[in-house]
């Protein structure tokens, strides 16, 4: 890891050499440490030039702010460089000027997962691990599994027992021994860890590796370069355990470190109104209160997230808010998304639209913005959902009459 410096606890700001902890010994588990560069070496080596000369269009263009080695292995996937596009139509149904859509459902399992999982099966490689293991409600455990079956690693993986069935379907084609929990996420968590420290398999869990987080910035790294080193006013970003929204803000923080942007946008962090513990934090200034999860959104519905101080300190340094969306609003955006902009979005991925609609009835986020929605993963991931958004089949006969009939209605 050449450029790391080493390890800082988000909670009591104590400082570790890289490799020796997972999270702050002080602290306990709930210690959850940031990863530190030495950023004016990264940026005599990274520079626009530079980037411009790397023809991979993926996440390890940027491996001068990825905590690997200079000759690490890495995953013959093709994760990262997912396509950025506006879309004009479903700007003007939300009432915004300008919105672009960054669809990371195009990454190899079809989520923004890919982008840490990559890392954590890079790093399981290098710590000699055989054995990688996560609890997650399905992005994170079909990310994990498939890059860990490019990698020749054993993936266990460690489900709540809602998760849908689809995201089932790619754990085990991908060959990881599935671990279907009968309880919540919460409950596949604490199951995950113990095993974790019983066997010592490589712990993929985001909230306790922070290592995971740098490959999901890598979605704003690459938002900036794709805007020609411009970025948003407002970045919509759904949120869950909170790892993802603190990954988008530290890249985001880093290009401007680096010179690379002359601005930071301001983040808007969408939870679901049923399962919405870090806004509430970020609202009151509290530490997190643990809440019962019900949202249709599984990929958000975390009851007690474990990054979600990361995730409060993001949205209020990038200058944002938090706002939540009830189930209903998350199904309009998925349709919305998929007719006005062609983009197929799970539930907790069209949150981060509903959001944006919500914000701008509000006078949050204003009509001349420029805004961008982080599509976190693809539709087909939970086609029961998408069913039950979705306006029903029209059931006709055989018969061109009938859909004469159809058509002229």
């Amino acid at each position: 890891m050449s450029f790391v410096t080493g390890l800082k606890c988000v909670f009591c700001g104590a400082r570790y050499p890289a490799r020796t902890v997972m999270t702050c010994p002080k602290c306990g588990v709930t210690g959850i440490l940031d990863v530190e560069y030495d950023y004016a070496a990264v940026k005599r080596r990274l520079t626009r030039r530079a980037l411009a000369a790397r023809p991979d269009p993926g996440q390890w263009r940027w491996r001068e702010l990825l905590p690997i080695g200079e000759r690490a292995r890495l995953p013959a996937l093709a994760v990262g460089g997912s396509p950025l596009r506006p879309a004009a139509a479903l700007a003007r149904r939300l009432g915004l000027g300008t919105l672009l859509l960054k669809d990371d459902g195009r990454n190899p399992s079809a989520s923004l997962k890919d982008r840490a999982s990559a890392v954590g099966a890079v790093k399981a490689v290098e710590a000699h691990r055989r054995v990688i293991a996560c609890a997650s409600t399905g992005n994170a455990a079909s990310s994990l599994a498939g890059m860990a079956a490019a990698m020749g690693l054993k993936a266990i993986i460690f489900v709540p027992e809602r998760a849908p069935e689809p995201k089932l379907a790619q754990l085990l084609i991908f060959g990881a021994t599935v671990l279907r929990v009968r309880g919540g996420y919460d409950q596949a968590w604490e199951l995950c860890q113990r095993a974790c420290e019983r066997w010592g398999w490589y712990n993929r869990n985001c909230a306790v590796n922070p290592y995971l987080v740098e490959g999901k910035k890598t979605v704003s790294l690459e938002i900036g370069e794709q805007l020609g080193w411009e970025v948003p006013d407002w970045v919509a970003v759904s949120v869950g355990d909170g790892c993802t929204i603190a990954g988008t803000w530290k890249g985001f923080r880093e290009l401007r470190l680096l010179g690379l942007t002359r601005r930071t946008p301001k983040l808007l962090g969408v939870q679901a109104e049923g399962a919405a513990p870090v806004t509430a934090a970020f609202r009151s200034g509290e530490p997190l209160r643990p809440v019962e999860p019900r949202t249709m959104a599984d990929s958000i519905a975390v009851g007690v997230p474990r990054n979600w101080k990361k995730a409060v300190d993001a949205v209020r340094e990038s200058g944002g808010t938090m706002i939540n969306v009830s189930d209903e609003e998350i199904r309009e955006a998925m349709r919305a998304t998929g007719a006005l902009a062609g983009v197929f979005a799970e539930p907790a991925a069209a949150a981060g639209v509903a959001g944006l609609a919500r914000a701008a009835r509000e006078g949050v986020v204003p009509r001349r913005a420029v805004t961008l929605a982080v599509i976190t993963g693809n539709g087909l991931k939970d086609t029961r959902s998408a069913l039950e958004a979705a306006p029903r089949p029209i059931e006709v006969p055989p018969d061109l009459d009938a859909v004469a009939a159809v058509v002229e209605r």
